[in-house]
């Protein structure tokens, strides 16, 4: 593909596909209180185990903008690449209007993800919401591209399941395509070597073991984020399907402990190609290790003994 090739914005925004432009409200300041946590139920959890009659094919998230009765109104549908611009949009109700309260879950009402089509280019956020019900956050996206958007939440209404809606995201400028980091089970970041153990499978829970060592020795002393010592978000490589898990365990029941391994019970969606990004927090800075994999298959000595970086720009 020609370098050079300009992608250019969109002619119009998600707005108008439902008839009516909402501003943000002017002059609005942040929120009050927020509703009380609950329990996060991610997409994996939702998922029988292999003792329950695995096979079972898991729910891919972030495939629509509308879901449940609810519609994620992305009001800036493009940017430019390498500019740093407000992203905002709109929970919506079945009615239209928009989502005011949501249950708090991982510390945070709402957590928004940014991914490039070729899943290069990552970001894990968590955007600000005035009392209009309008999220906003300041991003620079490196490069010029499609991108896709996640917004991950549960409604504070009796009953509300959790929910991912997606919507499409263009950056302008300069294209030039990067193929997908091939499999490897070793991923470096700012001097952290992050090791994964364990193979993702197709419509049954897996375990999927990561450890985390600097210099060659292991950590052991990682610090909670969100509520956690890791989080993992899985794309798969295509259509973007999200996956959404928790580490098994937590901070202070007792039992999990601050490093250097953090595990995850994930399903995936189906057979193929996914990318894992896994955020932990050492020496008060999050760090972002990715991997690549393919469903059903563990990693390799050789792909043991290799390792990749991280995707550039994790955003937190």
């Amino acid at each position: 593909m020609n370098a050079g090739l300009k992608i250019t914005a969109f002619a119009a925004g998600l707005a108008a596909t439902f008839g009516t432009a909402y501003g943000v409200g002017k002059g609005v300041g942040p929120v009050g209180e927020d509703p009380a946590p609950a329990r996060h139920e991610s997409h994996s959890e939702a998922s029988p185990s292999p003792e329950k009659g695995g096979g079972h094919q898991a729910a891919a998230g972030g495939l629509q903008i509308s879901e449940g009765g609810y519609t994620l109104d992305l009001q800036t549908p493009s940017l430019a690449a390498r500019a740093r611009t407000d992203l905002r949009f709109v929970i919506r109700d079945d009615r239209g209007r928009a989502v005011t309260a949501y249950q708090r879950e991982h510390d945070k009402e709402l957590h928004l993800i940014v991914a490039s089509r070729d899943l290069v280019t990552y970001r894990h956020l968590h955007p600000a919401r005035v009392a209009d019900g309008t999220w906003s956050i300041p991003v620079d996206l490196p490069r010029a591209g499609g991108y896709r958007v996640f917004a991950d939440f549960t409604p504070a209404k009796k009953g509300a399941a959790n929910l991912t809606l997606g919507a499409d995201l263009a950056a302008s400028g300069p294209y030039e395509p990067q193929d997908l980091p091939a499999p490897k089970a070793t991923a470096e970041v700012d001097g952290y070597q992050v090791r994964l153990d364990g193979a993702l499978r197709p419509g049954a829970a897996s375990e999927l073991k990561l450890n985390v060592s600097r210099d060659g020795k292991p950590v052991r002393d990682l610090q909670p984020y969100l509520g956690a010592y890791g989080h993992l978000v899985a794309l798969r490589s295509g259509d973007l399907a999200y996956l959404h898990v928790h580490p098994n365990g937590e901070p202070g029941d007792g039992k999990t402990r601050p490093g250097p391994g953090i595990s995850f019970s994930a399903t995936a969606p189906s057979s193929g190609t996914y990318r894992l990004f896994v955020d932990f927090k050492h020496d008060g800075k999050v760090r972002t290790a990715a991997f690549t994999v393919r469903t059903g298959t563990a990693p390799s000595p050789e792909e043991t003994a290799s390792h990749e970086e991280a995707a550039p720009g994790h955003g937190h």
